[in-house]
């Protein structure tokens, strides 16, 4: 769970990390990777929720 909570923690650091340097620049591919890692940390945050309700429906059978 902890690790989970980290690895979407920094993903969404990362993104805006991204983000900040495509401001800063003008870069267009500091945006193009920043979207790329806001679409993986959504996939994470999806497989995260997942799991736990995964794991709450089992307790319930």
């Amino acid at each position: 769970m902890v690790i989970a909570r980290l690895l979407v923690g920094l993903l969404l650091f990362s993104a805006i990390v991204c983000f900040a340097f495509s401001i800063a620049t003008g870069q267009a591919r500091w945006r193009r990777r920043g979207v790329v890692i806001v679409k993986w940390t959504l996939v994470a945050g999806l497989a995260f929720f997942g799991a736990l309700i995964l794991e709450r429906l089992a307790l319930l059978l």
